[in-house]
C-alpha cells in the first residue's frame, strides 16, 4: 500500500512514528524513508544516517526535516535487576516516572520506569522532579537475563500512543518531526513535475544538536532551503505571544537567521493560493536545522516552516492534519512560483 500517493495523512503519520529512530540510532526509519523515497529519484544514505533523495534538474531546492526522536539510552543494568539511564535529547524528567517504555537490545523488551507510590512518597517527595540518576527502568527480568538481551549503549523508547482526537487532531509520540516528515513526502508527487531540481534531507541527530544538518547540505549546490519542523501551539500556561494556534495553518519563520525575501514570498503564496498560514516571529536563532543549514558552505537561502505542536517533547505530542497539508500545500506553491518565475 503507497501511503504517500493515497494522500492519507493520518495512515502516513501513523507508519511514521510506528518506527523507531532514537538520536545516534536511527536505522528503522532510515530503512523506511529510503523504501518510501526510493519511488521519487536517487536514493542515498551517508555516514551519519541522513537519507537524501534527488530528482529535477534546474534551480536547486532543498527540502529538510529531521527523522530521529528523544529517547534514552541504557548506561548501567544494576546487580538488583534495574537499567540505568542517561538522555539522548531534551527530555522532560517531570513525566518519567511510572511511564511504559520499550528498551530496544537484541530484541524489544517492555518496561516501566520505576517509581514510588505517593504512599511512599515524602512531603519533599511531591514537589520536585525525579534527578536523572534516579531513573530506572524495571523489566521484570533479573540481571542476568537482561545482560542476555540488553547492552550498554542501547536506546530507549517511550510507547508509541497513535490516538485519533477530535477535530482533526491527532496524539502520539515523535511527531516532532514526523509531522515534518510527511508534509514533505506529501508533496513530492506534485514536485515531480516542476522544471526545478529537488533534494530531500531528512536528517540525523537533530535533538542532540542539529548535527546531520550541519552535514547535510554540504557540496550539494544547493540554491535555497526550506526545513520544515514544529513550534509551539498554544496551551493554558502558556505565553501567547510566544505561540501560535493549533489548526490555524502554517507557520511561516521570521528570524535574523532566516532569508527575509523568503519568508516574506511564503507569506504571499499563502495569501495567493488561500493556504492557512501564521506567522511565527524570532528575534534570534530558530533552534532548528534552519541555523545551520544556512551557514553551510558559502551561505545558503532558508526558510523555515513550522507545524503548531502542542506538548512537545512529551510522549503525547499533538498535531492537527490540516496544518500538516497547509505546510505540504506551502511547500509545493512557494517552489512552484519560484521554478516558473526562474524558468521564465
Amino acid at each position: 500500500m503507497d501511503l504517500v500517493k493515497m494522500n492519507n495523512t493520518i495512515d502516513l503519520l501513523k507508519k511514521l512514528t510506528s518506527a523507531v529512530g532514537v538520536s545516534g540510532a536511527e536505522d528503522n526509519i532510515v530503512v523506511l524513508l529510503t523504501k518510501i523515497l526510493s519511488q521519487y529519484g536517487n536514493v542515498s544514505v551517508d555516514c551519519m544516517n541522513n537519507v537524501y533523495c534527488t530528482f529535477g534538474e534546474g534551480y536547486h531546492f532543498l527540502l529538510d526535516a529531521h527523522l530521529d526522536e528523544i529517547g534514552l539510552i541504557v548506561t548501567d543494568i544494576t546487580d538488583d535487576g534495574f537499567i540505568k539511564v542517561g538522555k539522548c535529547g531534551g527530555i522532560d524528567l517531570r513525566m518519567l516516572p511510572a511511564y511504559e517504555v520499550s528498551v530496544w537490545g537484541k530484541k524489544e523488551i517492555k518496561g516501566v520506569i520505576s517509581t514510588l507510590p505517593p504512599h511512599l512518597q515524602t512531603s519533599d517527595d511531591e514537589k520536585k522532579a525525579p534527578k536523572l540518576k534516579d531513573i530506572a527502568v524495571d523489566t521484570g527480568l533479573k540481571s542476568d537475563d537482561i545482560k542476555k538481551y540488553v547492552s550498554l549503549g542501547d536506546r530507549i523508547t517511550f510507547k508509541r500512543n497513535f490516538t485519533e482526537l477530535l477535530d482533526d487532531n491527532i496524539s502520539s509520540s515523535c511527531l516532532d518531526d514526523r509531522a515534518g516528515v510527511a508534509s514533505i513526502l506529501m508533496a513530492l508527487d506534485r514536485l515531480k513535475k516542476l522544471p526545478c531540481k529537488i533534494t530531500v534531507l531528512f536528517s540525523s541527530q537533530e535533538e542532540v544538536g542539529t548535527r546531520g544538518a550541519k552535514i547535510g547540505a554540504f557540496s550539494k549546490n544547493v540554491d535555497e532551503t526550506i526545513s520544515v519542523d514544529v513550534s509551539f501551539a498554544y496551551t493554558p500556561g502558556c505565553d501567547k505571544s510566544d505561540c501560535k494556534e493549533l489548526g490555524k495553518g502554517a507557520m511561516i519563520g521570521f528570524s535574523p537567521i532566516l532569508d527575509s525575501e523568503m519568508s516574506k514570498d511564503l507569506v504571499k503564496t499563502a495569501a495567493k493560493y488561500n493556504i492557512p498560514y501564521q506567522c511565527e516571529i524570532m528575534s534570534g536563532t530558530t533552534g532548528t536545522n534552519a541555523d545551520v543549514i544556512s551557514i553551510n558552505e558559502n551561505g545558503i537561502k532558508t526558510a523555515l516552516i513550522s507545524i503548531p505542536e502542542k506538548y512537545m517533547h512529551q510522549p503525547v505530542e499533538v498535531v492537527n492534519i490540516n496544518d500538516i497539508k497547509a505546510v505540504s500545500d506551502l511547500i509545493f506553491s512557494y517552489i512552484s512560483e519560484r521554478a516558473g518565475e526562474i524558468d521564465a
